[in-house]
């Protein structure tokens, strides 16, 4: 398991990693943006073999999310794919679901109300 957190401007990103059945659970916690994205995008494992390409990100902590955020999932999504695996999301709620929803991120990256859904789906 790693952890990743890192202090970046207003706030804190938190990222923790657990690896769940072959699956790569990103936990996230704080704002996503410009200052803060490299915390995520560094604790993303698609190239590692221990977890295979299997990333579930649970958004469940996210407060914020900008565009910077969304390249990231959508980086980590063609990663996952180029390698025949897959990236889902959890847990997004209020301002962060609805940004998602908008650029349409759930489309290509299914979204899911918690993680033990993400993993089973």
């Amino acid at each position: 398991m790693a952890d990743h957190q890192e202090a970046v401007g207003r706030g804190e990103l938190a990222v923790v990693r657990a690896d769940v059945d072959g699956i790569a659970v990103l936990g996230v916690r704080g704002e996503i943006d410009y200052q803060s994205v490299g915390v995520l995008t560094r604790a993303m494992p698609p190239d590692d073999p221990t977890t295979g390409p299997r990333v579930v990100v649970d958004l469940s902590g996210v407060t914020f999310m900008d565009s910077s955020g969304i390249n990231a999932l959508v980086a980590a999504h063609h990663a996952t794919r180029a390698v025949r695996g897959w990236l889902r999301l959890a847990g997004a709620h209020g301002p962060v679901l609805r940004t998602v929803q908008l650029v349409g991120l759930d489309a290509v990256a299914p979204c899911h109300p918690t993680v033990a859904e993400a993993i089973a789906a």
